[in-house]
C-alpha cells in the first residue's frame, strides 16, 4: 500500500515530479504526431493528479496552464474557440490537481492522527500491564468491590489470603469475607474518601483472622466502587499476645520467687528449732516443740496462700464476644499447626463482663495452650470453647479431649519438677481471675479436660459498654 507520509519526502518527491514531467513530455509528442482531428488533451489529467499527491496550489495551477498551453498549441482550433478552450481546460486541470492536493493533505493527516493513537494506545498498554505487573506481585492483596457487594478485581494475594487453591474470588461477595467492608459498600455514597479499619475477616475455610485495610471509594458509570488492600495481622497479634504472657510468666516467677524466700526462712528457723528440740529428752511441754508446731502451721498456710498479682490495666467492663473473637485469630492457627479441631459456640448476644482484659486474654491463652499439650498424644484432637450464662455469672468452658486431669487436687498448686520447669500457669490463672471476683475452676468430665473460667455480667445481654 502506497505510504502517503513517506510519498513526500524528498527523494519520492523527486521521483514523483519526474514521472510526471515525463508523461506530459510523452502525451505532449503522441498529440503532435496524431492527426489534428483527434485530441489528447484530457490525458494531461493523469500526470496533474500525480503531481497534486506531492506539490502545493501554486505549482500545480503553474502545471495546469503549462498544460492547458501545450494542448491548445498543439491543437488547430480557431482562436475564438481555442481560448475558451484554455480557460475551461486550465480551470478543469487546476481543480483535479487541486482535490487530488487536499485530499492527499487530509489523508497524510489523518495517518499522522492515526500513527498518534497508535502510540499513545501502546503507551497506555505498556502502563496497565506494568500496573498489572505490580498489583499482581505485590505481596498485599488488593481488591476491587462494585457497588453491589461483589468482587470486580483480586490479585494472587487476595487468592491467596482469602480461598487458597480454591476457585477465583472474582464475582464473590465481599460480605462472606469481610463483613466490615461489605457495610462500607453498603453506605458508600456519592462522595469519595479514603481511610483505614481494622476487623475480623474469615477465609472460605472459615478460618477467622485479624485483617487491617486500606480502602477508597471512586466513582464510576455504575455507581459508587471501592479499592481495598488487605494485610493479615493474625501473626502480629500472636506476637504481641505471647510477649505480654511472656511477660506475665515472667512477672510471675519474681513474685515466686519472694514467697519462696519466705519459705526459707520459715525452713531455717524449722531447722533451728529443730536442732534444739533434738538436743532434749522430754519434748512435753517444750517451747521449742510448740514454736516447730506453729512455724509448720505457718508454712503451710503460706504455701496455701493465693497469689494475687496486680493486673496491668486494671479491671473495667468489656465485651466479652470481642475478646473471644481475638483469642480465636489467635489460637485457631496454632490449633490446626497441632492437627486440633476446634469450635467456638456462643450466643449470638454476650453481656458486658467485669475484668481485666490483659489478664482475661492470658487466662485464655494458657487454657488453650495447655490444651494443647494435653492432646499431642492422642488420636482424636479436638477443643470445644463455649460460652453460656446463668444469672449474674458468665461461663466459659474449655473442653479438650486429651488425656485429662490424673490428679485434680494438685492443678492449682505452685510446683517445680525436676527439670527445672514451673507449673503456675493455672496457679496464676486462678489468682487473675479471683482478683476481679471471676474464678477458675475444672470440673468433672468423661474423657479429656473441662475448664470453666467464670466471670461477672453488669449488663444484661445486648449491653455494650466501655470501660
Amino acid at each position: 500500500m502506497f505510504d502517503l507520509l513517506s510519498a513526500r519526502s524528498s527523494e519520492n518527491r523527486a521521483r514523483v515530479l519526474g514521472l510526471a514531467g515525463l508523461m506530459v513530455a510523452v502525451i505532449a509528442a503522441v498529440d503532435w504526431w496524431h492527426p489534428s482531428y483527434i485530441s489528447l488533451g484530457f490525458l494531461y489529467l493523469f500526470p496533474i493528479m500525480i503531481l497534486g499527491t506531492v506539490l502545493s496550489w501554486l505549482p500545480i495551477v503553474g502545471t495546469a496552464l503549462l498544460c492547458a498551453g501545450l494542448q491548445e498549441a498543439l491543437g488547430d482550433l480557431p482562436s475564438h474557440e481555442a481560448a475558451v478552450r484554455f480557460i475551461l481546460s486550465t480551470t478543469g486541470f487546476s481543480g483535479t490537481g487541486l482535490f487530488v492536493s487536499e485530499s492527499i493533505r487530509s489523508r497524510v493527516l489523518a495517518a499522522r492522527h492515526v500513527r498518534q493513537l497508535e502510540e499513545q494506545i501502546q503507551l497506555r498498554h505498556d502502563a496497565e500491564e506494568q500496573i498489572h505487573a505490580l498489583i499482581e506481585s505485590s505481596p498485599a492483596a488488593i481488591l476491587t468491590i462494585g457497588s453491589n457487594g461483589r468482587i470486580l478485581l483480586a490479585n494472587e494475594a487476595a487468592q491467596r489470603l482469602f480461598a487458597p487453591g480454591d476457585a477465583p474470588l472474582t464475582g464473590q461477595r465481599i460480605g462472606d469475607y469481610l463483613p466490615s467492608l461489605q457495610s462500607v459498600v453498603d453506605a458508600t455514597s456519592s462522595r469519595v474518601f479514603r481511610t483505614t479499619l481494622q476487623g475480623k475477616a474469615t477465609r472460605r475455610n472459615g478460618e477467622v483472622f485479624l485483617a487491617a485495610v486500606w480502602f477508597s471509594t471512586y466513582a464510576t458509570s455504575n455507581g459508587s466502587h471501592v479499592a481495598a488492600i488487605v494485610v493479615d495481622l493474625s501473626e502480629d497479634l500472636r506476637s504481641r499476645e505471647d510477649l505480654s504472657l511472656d511477660q506475665m510468666l515472667r512477672h510471675t516467677r519474681i513474685v515466686m520467687s519472694a514467697i519462696a524466700h519466705e519459705i526459707r526462712n520459715i525452713s531455717s528457723a524449722v531447722l533451728v528449732a529443730h536442732r534444739n528440740l533434738s538436743r532434749m529428752k522430754a519434748l512435753e511441754g517444750n517451747d521449742d516443740f510448740i514454736a516447730l508446731g506453729t512455724l509448720i502451721e505457718g508454712l503451710e498456710k503460706l504455701t496455701e496462700e493465693e497469689l494475687r498479682p496486680a493486673a496491668t490495666g486494671g479491671p473495667a467492663t468489656l465485651d466479652l464476644s470481642s475478646i473471644l473473637d481475638d483469642l480465636r485469630v489467635v489460637a485457631e492457627p496454632g490449633l490446626a499447626e497441632h492437627g486440633i479441631a476446634s469450635s467456638w459456640p456462643a450466643p449470638s448476644d454476650l453481656p458486658v463482663v467485669f475484668a481485666d482484659r490483659h489478664g482475661l486474654m492470658q487466662v485464655f491463652l494458657n487454657l488453650v495452650r495447655n490444651s494443647e499439650r494435653a492432646m499431642e498424644a492422642s488420636e482424636v484432637r479436638h477443643l470445644r470453647v463455649a460460652v453460656s450464662q446463668d444469672g449474674s455469672r458468665v461461663a466459659v468452658r474449655f473442653v479438650d479431649s486429651g488425656v485429662g486431669v490424673p490428679h485434680p487436687e494438685q492443678l492449682f498448686r505452685p510446683r517445680w519438677d525436676a527439670r527445672g520447669q514451673t507449673g503456675l500457669g493455672l496457679y496464676v490463672s486462678r489468682a487473675i481471675m479471683r482478683s476481679v471476683g471471676g474464678d477458675l475452676v475444672c470440673e468433672p468430665v468423661d474423657r479429656g479436660a473441662s475448664f470453666v473460667v467464670s466471670v461477672r455480667a453488669v449488663a444484661p445481654a445486648g449491653g455494650r459498654e466501655d470501660g
